[in-house]
């Protein structure tokens, strides 16, 4: 079965399954470990971005209870109202990242969890190649990918009456495109999920000499 609009798909399951999502994947606990190592490394009252940040719960709020100022961005106009109203103090747009444009180096850091990965895969280059120049010198990208190569549709995602869409390369594909933006990963791991996972990637953009 062909999609002439997967953003559509992935748009209408988040709007449709919000509350769900988090719910079946703990939103209160999940990528404590993560977000914990993301602020040591951070100053006080640095800049984040997050994009595909949900309903804000829990990488906005962790962030901004730590004193980050937190730009999230996610497709779903649901997931954007939860998270306005859940981080009061974080600001929340509601857009397409891929269409997204910030001044170079806007942010100390920029986080992407489960998100690229409901991108079109050469959106997916083009949106990392525009993360990069966002980045300050020394700036963190911590971001999940695809850890196998797969294209598909769940019909009825969560059991929740709504469809959801995805398309990801592979570990090796995936830290090819990072380090041709200029990044340098400081760290890869295999994050395990049912019979499959993600893999996951702690990257730096390199000080100015």
């Amino acid at each position: 079965m062909t999609y002439d609009d997967p953003k559509q798909i992935v748009r209408r399951g988040y709007d449709v399954l919000s509350l769900r999502y988090d719910e079946a994947t703990g939103a209160d606990s999940k990528y404590r470990t993560w977000i914990d190592d993301l602020i040591t490394r951070l100053e006080g009252g640095s800049r984040v971005l997050d994009v595909g940040c949900g309903s804000g719960v829990p990488v906005a709020r962790e962030l901004v209870a730590a004193g980050h100022r937190v730009t999230g961005v996610d497709i779903s106009e649901v997931q954007i109202r939860r998270a306005r109203e859940l981080v009061p103090d974080g600001e929340f747009i509601n857009a397409d990242a891929t269409t997204l444009d910030f001044p170079a180096e806007s942010f100390d850091a920029i986080v992407s969890l489960y998100a690229l990965i409901h991108m079109p895969q050469d959106e997916q280059q083009d949106l990392l190649h525009k993360i990069a120049t966002w980045l300050r010198p020394g700036g963190w990208f911590l971001c999940t990918t695809g850890q196998r190569a797969w294209t598909g549709v769940d019909e009825d995602w969560l059991d929740g009456g709504a469809s959801m869409w995805w398309s990801h390369t592979d570990a090796d594909t995936n830290r090819t495109w990072i380090v041709q933006t200029g990044l340098t990963i400081e760290h890869q791991a295999f994050i395990p999920e049912g019979s499959g996972g993600h893999a996951l990637f702690w990257s730096r953009r390199p000080q100015q000499a």
